[in-house]
């Protein structure tokens, strides 16, 4: 048996007795080992941490993490503060770990592009209502008048991106901007949209 040590006037304990009474799942062991080990867990997690708060949680999630484990721990094979400090150990360096890929994520995240501003709800609509009304057009003249629309390309490059004559394009995008003209002022949809590309058309 190991001797009875004396700590500040508090009343003598027994480590082998409070070890095998803390392996054995006595509920006063818990506090016991707490009151006379505590002090050497947090001091330990103190020098390994920087941030007090960090040291005191660790010590309170030590005995947390003792006592479920109590069931692995042999008197036999080691003192209950050297199992202690162990477990210190091994939870000080999953606490840095943990930050330390915190850090990391932040870091990524942070080096991420801001993203673009939300389109306006007006801007959605109005977009949707152009896209529709391109979908009626033939297939050809559709594609001339995206390119207009959507790409900002000029007749130009419109007539070199699609290989159509110059004449064509134009006739295309003039055909194509009546019949959308037209449906718009049928339906009451016109809404004074002036689509990229289409100034001159």
């Amino acid at each position: 048996m190991s001797p009875v040590r004396q700590q500040h006037g508090r009343t003598a304990v027994d480590a082998d007795e409070l070890a095998a009474r803390f392996a054995g799942g006595d509920d006063d062991a818990l506090r016991e080992a707490y009151d006379h080990c505590g002090a050497a867990v947090f001091h330990l997690a103190s020098r390994l941490l920087r941030s007090r708060t960090d040291a005191e949680d660790i010590t309170q999630a030590v005995f947390v993490s003792a006592w479920l484990a109590r069931s692995t721990f042999d008197p036999q094979r080691g003192g209950l503060l050297g199992w202690l400090l162990a477990i210190t150990r091994r939870k000080v360096i999953d606490l840095v770990r943990a930050q330390q890929r915190a850090d990391r994520v932040e870091e990524v995240i942070r080096r991420q592009p801001e993203p673009p501003p939300a389109a306006s709800a007006e801007l959605v609509i109005e977009q949707l209502v152009v896209a529709d009304e391109l979908a009626k057009l033939p297939a050809e003249q559709r594609r001339v008048l995206e390119l207009a629309f959507y790409d900002d390309l000029t007749h130009q490059q419109i007539s070199e991106t699609t290989g159509l004559a110059l004449g064509t394009v134009k006739s295309h995008i003039r055909r194509g901007m009546a019949a959308i003209k037209r449906r718009w002022e049928v339906d009451g949809a016109a809404s004074g949209f002036q689509p990229a590309g289409s100034a001159g058309v």
